[in-house]
């Protein structure tokens, strides 16, 4: 039984009490951030502590005045020491829920913090092997705001996405934003490669603002001389791309092999993941 950090105390999952007015049990009144810790290095953590801050402010949550980057470090670094798991890849999750109170008007803006972590097999980067086998799923439309680049503890479009999935014996999906534009896969957001061009959809779109995106958009894409565009995707686009990236922090790249009846190279994918694993060897 793995160790939590939960505001401020270190316990274990049988010792973690849930209020059954508990606002995200009720409302997914939360945030959450997953990262990677591989190599003994925490991938990325500064930017994600931003973008879970950038998150807690537009959901109107009190900040402790403690929560600073060095704090959330140091929380990042017990949790992997109290597990013993400092020669291990771990997958963290750290996540903010509004204290109960209130129906949809909270009583107070004051939060929970809870960090937990669990092993991954993976101690590198890894592209998948075999078939990755997409479609389109089309009952549900991600909106164009704010609230679509949170990273909210209210998944209801991601899960039904999932359920579809599941159904219909995919590997993943494709999320549509109102203008039936592809906005994202389900659990990544997702890269058009073309030649040397790669595309991903603008943050404007509903994408969201994910922290591997930003890292190969804003410095690794660059790195291999790719030209990189931040446009709208039509779903007629995809099957003009050379190859199609899933990207997140946890499994970097994906390689789509199958949208449809198309199918999909995936050496480029390939020089990519080698670049993300060169970051942290």
């Amino acid at each position: 039984m793995s160790t939590f950090f939960f505001d401020g105390k270190w316990t274990d999952e049988s010792h973690i009490q849930i209020n059954t007015s508990d606002r995200a049990l009720q409302y997914g009144d939360g945030v959450f951030e997953t990262l990677r810790y591989s190599n003994k290095q925490f991938h990325w953590a500064e930017d994600h502590y931003f973008r879970l801050m950038a998150n807690m402010r537009i959901m109107r949550m009190n900040i402790p005045d403690d929560l600073t980057p060095e704090y959330f470090h140091d929380i990042l670094q017990e949790l992997v020491s109290v597990n013993h798991w400092e020669n291990d890849s771990v997958r963290i999750r750290v996540q903010a829920w509004r204290k109960p109170g209130g129906n949809y008007t909270p009583s107070n803006n004051d939060i929970h913090i809870l960090a937990r972590a669990e092993r991954i097999p993976e101690s590198r980067y890894e592209l998948n092997e075999g078939d990755l086998k997409t479609d389109i799923y089309k009952d549900f439309y991600k909106p164009q705001h704010l609230l679509s680049s949170v990273k909210s503890c209210n998944a209801q479009l991601y899960i039904l996405a999932s359920v579809y999935r599941k159904e219909n014996h995919l590997d993943e999906c494709f999320l549509l934003n109102e203008n039936k534009q592809i906005v994202e896969a389900i659990s990544s957001n997702i890269m058009l490669v073309k030649d040397q061009v790669l595309t991903t959809p603008p943050t404007s779109s509903g994408a969201l603002k994910g922290i591997m995106r930003k890292r190969i958009v804003e410095k690794l894409a660059p790195a291999l001389g790719y030209e990189v565009k931040e446009t709208n995707i039509s779903p007629f686009d995809l099957n003009k791309a050379d190859e199609i990236w899933l990207t997140n922090s946890i499994q970097g790249i994906r390689a789509v092999s199958h949208f449809r009846k198309k199918e999909f190279t995936n050496s480029k994918a390939k020089q990519m993941v080698d670049m993300l694993n060169a970051q942290f060897d």
